[in-house]
This record gives structure tokens, sequence and C-alpha cells, in this order.
């Protein structure tokens, strides 16, 4: 039976169908979202956001199923408990995560999954991503902070988004990845020339935080968000999952360091701010040169320890996704079926031209999540630019 199940879920049409499941829910989606956008938005922010967080939720879990229930993901967490059960999704956070991996923003959409913060997870993201169907039309709509490289433009951007997110009507997360980019050896040995030109620590296993965007956000969070959250995250042998790792069902571990710290412990003034970020992440380089060398992240890091546990996954992703594969599949494949059956030269074409589609589209959206499609940060590391700060994100 478990043989049955492992062909089943490495096969080619199994993909297909999860992604023409997720492609047309996810149009619908944008689709409601963009009337609600339009429609209630302008008289109603308060019911727009309400709505918006389950339409947003209905997507986002999808990709979670795919995680944890069909890749069979599961997420080791070194949180303190006491800190877990009074804060953890009862509050805004602003979350500084690690950018290491492929897909490490999804594994840590398994734990807002579990801590019912899904909806309302927003990210700092580069402009063009916006315009990208789904995900990206999702985000837009979801108010997430978008941002064009420019710093004159997206510090006006920075501190009217976070204005609007911070007075959202339930518990809220927002990303940082202050790395800018996903880590690859190629920018972190351009880091490490850029950290020694301007005299910044020097980072073993992450790229030098970009700063400029950390400090600028501060003023607009205090009073308003409770703390900052440090999100550490890594994979025993450094082996991060892919999508393809999901869409092949393979059973995968997340270790994840999470720390609350109040944001009033950091410092108000821009260049004391700065040097904490740095100081961040030095604690989070020894936490993961710790978890590379002994498995333990507290082994040689100095940290506290904190014992393990983990969250029961929830069922709701795979409802959600079952039910909308029903709504999707059903009339799709009877359409298909009967162009295919037709005896038509023009309808047999025109659907083989549809399943086509869906396959170019499933791997043009796994290659947008590979590292050697990331941006090109830290080959022009040299260049006064290169910390401005202003172009931290998700996915590249």
């Amino acid at each position: 039976m478990e043989g049955l199940v492992t062909q089943i879920k490495r096969s080619p049409v199994s993909r297909l169908m999860l992604a023409i499941t997720f492609l047309v829910s996810g149009v619908i989606i944008n689709l409601v979202q963009c009337i609600l956008y339009f429609g209630v938005r302008p008289f109603s922010k308060f019911l727009f956001r309400k709505i918006n967080y389950y339409l947003a939720y209905s997507l986002y879990c999808q990709l979670v199923f795919l995680a944890e229930w069909w890749g069979d993901t599961d997420l080791l967490l070194y949180i303190d408990k006491d800190d877990f059960e009074k804060y953890y999704g009862k509050e805004h956070g602003y979350l500084i995560m690690n950018h290491r991996y492929e897909t490490d923003w999804l594994v840590g959409w398994l734990l807002c999954e579990r801590v019912k913060l899904l909806g309302n997870c927003k990210t700092y993201a580069k402009k063009s991503i916006q315009y990208v169907p789904t995900m990206g039309w999702a985000w837009r709509l979801g108010e997430s902070v978008f941002l064009e490289r420019s710093w004159e433009k997206d510090k006006e951007t920075i501190g009217r988004q976070i204005r609007e997110l911070v007075e959202y009507p339930d518990s809220m997360w927002l990303l940082l990845m202050a790395e800018g980019t996903r880590f690859t050896q190629e920018k972190h040995t351009a880091s490490q020339h850029f950290a020694q030109e301007k005299g910044l620590p020097d980072l073993k296993h992450h790229l030098t935080p970009r700063t400029r965007g950390f400090t600028y956000s501060l003023p607009y969070l205090r009073g308003k968000v409770g703390a900052v959250y440090d999100v550490q995250l890594n994979f025993k042998k450094d082996i991060g999952p892919t999508i393809m790792d999901y869409l092949l069902g393979k059973k995968i571990e997340g270790h994840m360091f999470m720390e609350r710290i109040p944001l009033t412990e950091v410092p108000e003034d821009e260049e004391k701010a700065a040097e904490w970020l740095h100081q961040l992440y030095q604690r989070k380089d020894r936490l993961t040169d710790s978890f590379f060398r002994t498995g333990d992240f507290f082994a040689e890091s100095g940290v506290r320890r904190i014992v393990p546990f983990r969250l029961r996954r929830r069922y709701f992703s795979l409802l959600n996704t079952a039910c909308w594969a029903i709504a999707v599949l059903v009339p799709m494949m009877y359409c298909l079926i009967c162009l295919l059956t037709s005896g038509s030269t023009l309808y047999f074409s025109t659907g083989a031209g549809i399943i086509a589609i869906f396959f170019l589209l499933l791997y043009k959206m796994i290659g947008m999540t590979k590292i050697s499609k990331a941006s090109s940060y830290g080959k022009t590391a040299s260049t006064p630019t290169t910390d401005n700060g202003n172009t931290l994100k998700k996915t590249d």
C-alpha cells in the first residue's frame, strides 16, 4: 500500500492535477479578492481584511498541504513554551528569518498555519512579484510591502504600508529576510568581502544583513507590534527541500529556533538599531554553526537550551485542498475527456494543448523557486548601495 501511495505521489499526472487545482482556484480567489479590494475596502477596511483573511488562507494552505500532507514535512520547534502559549498568534509580530533555502518560507508557513495566522502572513517583496498570477496577485491584494530597489520610493512605501498593516483587526506577522536574497557560496564570498570593507561582522553561514529597511520600519512598528521574532530554520546535512521534493512526496524534517524579543528591547537610535541587527545575525550564525557541527542549536552556540516540541498538523489544509480539487478537477476533467474523445482533430488538439499549458505552468512555477533563479545580490557587493536594506523579500 505504501509503495502504491509513493507511486501516485511521484506520477506526473498527480503533479499536473495539483497544479491545475492550485492555478485555477488561485485565479478564482484573486478575482474575488479584486472585487472586494475595489468594492469593499474603500468603505470598510475592517470588513475587507476579515474576509480577505479566509481567501488568502484558502490559497496559501494549498501549499501547506503540499508540504505537510503530500510531502509529509514536519517541524521540530525550539520555542520557549511560556512565550508560545502567551504570545504566539495573539499579537502582531515582526519576524526576522534566515534565507538559506529555496522553500524556507513555505516551511515557516507550517508554523503559521498551526498558530492560526496563515491568512495574515505579510512580507517584503520586490515589486515585480505582484504581477505573478495567484501568489503575486494575492500578496498585492493582501497588502504586502512591495519595493522597487529605489530607496527614495521604497522608504515612502514602507511607511505607508506598515501603517496599514499594524491596524489589522486580527494578529498579523510581517516577515523580513534581511539578507535580501537566498544564500549561495558565490553571494557569500561577495558578502564577506563587503563586510571586511565596511568593518562589519564576518558571518560563516549568512549574508551580511541589510539594515536600512529594518531601521526605517521600526518607528512605524512601535506601540503597535509587540515583538520582534528571531526565526532560525535549518535542516540536517544542510539539505533544504525544494518544491519538487514536496511534489515527489519526500519526508522532510525542519528544525526551527524561534525567540520572542519585545520591541522595547530594540534600540530607537538608527545606528544602534543597525548594530543590534548585526549582533542578532552573529547569534544566528552561532546557532547555525552549532547545528551543522553537532546537530544541536545549543551545544556550541552559547544560547540557552530550549526543549523542542512539535505541533499537531491541522486538517484544514487537507480539507481545503480536497474541496478545491473536487470543484476544479471534476468539471475540467469532464470537459477535457469530451474534447479528447470528440473525434474532432481540432477539439483533440485543444484538449492536448490545455494539458500542455498546465504542464508548462507547473514547471515554470518550480523553476521560479530555484536558487539559480535568485537575484544577483552580492555580485556587486563592493558598491555603497549593497547594504541599503530596501530589497527584502520572501522569494526571489
